[in-house]
């Protein structure tokens, strides 16, 4: 990655700061490291190797964002993209327009994350349905999918480990 304050280090994945950093500065630093993460082609081997590039792009909105990694069938990254935005407590997730991404993008798999601007990731009742809903909507198209993760500022919870796919 290229920063006018950073310098790559002599080991892969490091880098030297060379000149003071704004906490601004730092945050826009780590989106494009994650966003770099989440990059075409990358390869998801598990999804708690996502999590932690998905914090960091999900947890400072103020509202909710409902966003989708789409992945070929060797679950490597197709595109991450923000499907909807919602309120303080809330986003409404259209199954129809997921569907019809997924087919766009071309995916076999997806990934769905969304943040918890409260800060607890601990999923709701209500995440748990439109959960469900996708994936039966996706499941007639072949596409799986393979986690939700939840976001907050106190960490991540992956559908997934909680057995609830």
């Amino acid at each position: 990655m290229t920063h006018r304050k950073l310098v790559a280090g002599e080991v892969a994945g490091t880098y030297h700061v060379i000149d003071a950093v704004t906490e601004g500065e730092l945050l826009q630093i780590a989106q494009r490291l994650a966003r770099r993460r989440l990059a075409r082609g990358r390869k998801i081997t598990q999804p708690a190797l996502a999590f932690e590039y998905l914090q960091v792009l999900l947890q400072e909105y103020e509202h909710e964002v409902f966003s989708a990694v789409f992945l070929d069938s060797q679950h490597r990254v197709i595109h991450f993209e923000t499907l909807f935005r919602g309120t303080i407590d809330s986003a409404s997730v259209y199954p129809r327009e997921v569907v019809k991404r997924a087919l766009a993008h071309n995916a076999a798999a997806v990934i769905f994350v969304h943040n918890h601007p409260s800060g607890d990731p601990e999923p709701s009742d209500a995440d748990r349905r439109i959960t469900q809903r996708l994936k039966e909507a996706l499941g007639l198209f072949d596409i799986r999918v393979i986690d939700h993760i939840v976001v907050g500022s106190e960490g991540c919870e992956s559908f997934a480990e909680l057995g609830y796919l």
